[in-house]
């Protein structure tokens, strides 16, 4: 994949590339990151300019926006364009997993009061990253640089990983490592039992109990029967180890 940040600030990304998932995406030749310095198509470095109408701050003037946009599709033909505004979609995982499958992304960064209105017409979809306000589109532009380069195949070491995700159905199980005692705290006996069928049972208990304390919101129409079953028992007020020894160890034998 080609992904290209226009921004008045091209090095915040170019910093951030050389470490973790991206770093790896691209020395793995499975990601290209082209930066564009906007400040570079401005008359006299002149990128923004004081808004019609008495609006307060300074908006980016939309020449040197276009000429930069004009200047990389011309290069790299025309790329599918996303601007981050606080009115656009709330990005979510189903976007990543669905903008990691193009073959090219830009994303144009504004900055200070925003974006001068016509450069929206470069755009294919807007998004943000929440209802707050930033000083610019960089953060977004490297959120979205992470969270598509994890998914590229081959980039991560364990992919099967990405299958167990939070958002994918249920949010995630905890998670535990070395030491199996750490000051008084103990791994939950079941991840220690070696009995994989326990270990998913126990990790499936609690994807639903989290999402349903966390995000009940997110809990899914099309439940399997254990899920229902699960779900039933957690909201009973039941433990992973009372539903075990009532129906757990009976009902899905193991």
């Amino acid at each position: 994949m080609k992904f290209f940040v226009l921004s008045l600030f091209p090095q915040v990304i170019e910093g951030y590339a050389q470490y973790g998932i991206v770093k790896q995406a691209i020395k793995r030749g499975l990601l290209e990151l082209h930066t564009v310095d906007i400040r570079k198509f401005a008359r006299k470095g002149e990128v923004d300019d004081t808004a019609y109408g008495g609006h307060p701050g300074m908006v980016l003037k939309p020449e040197p926006v276009f000429l930069a946009y004009e200047e990389l599709v011309k290069e790299h033909g025309k790329p599918y364009t996303i601007i981050p505004q606080p009115w656009g979609k709330t990005l979510k995982q189903e976007d990543l997993d669905r903008l990691s499958q193009k073959e090219s992304i830009a994303v144009i960064c504004g900055r200070y009061e925003g974006l001068d209105e016509r450069v929206s017409l470069l755009a294919d979809e807007e998004l943000s990253l929440g209802d707050f306000v930033l000083a610019g589109g960089e953060l977004f532009a490297l959120v979205l640089l992470e969270g598509i380069a994890r998914l590229l195949p081959g980039v991560l070491s364990e992919p099967e990983s990405i299958k167990k995700d939070s958002f994918r159905r249920w949010l995630g199980a905890p998670v535990y490592t070395r030491p199996a005692d750490f000051r008084g705290m103990k791994v939950p006996e079941p991840l220690l039992s070696g009995n994989h069928k326990l270990i998913e049972l126990w990790e499936l208990w609690h994807s639903i109990e989290r999402t349903l304390k966390y995000r009940p919101d997110l809990v899914p129409e099309d439940l399997t029967p254990l899920e229902e079953d699960m779900l039933g028992a957690i909201k009973e007020g039941k433990s992973f180890e009372n539903w075990i020894a009532e129906r757990g160890r009976r009902l899905y034998k193991f």
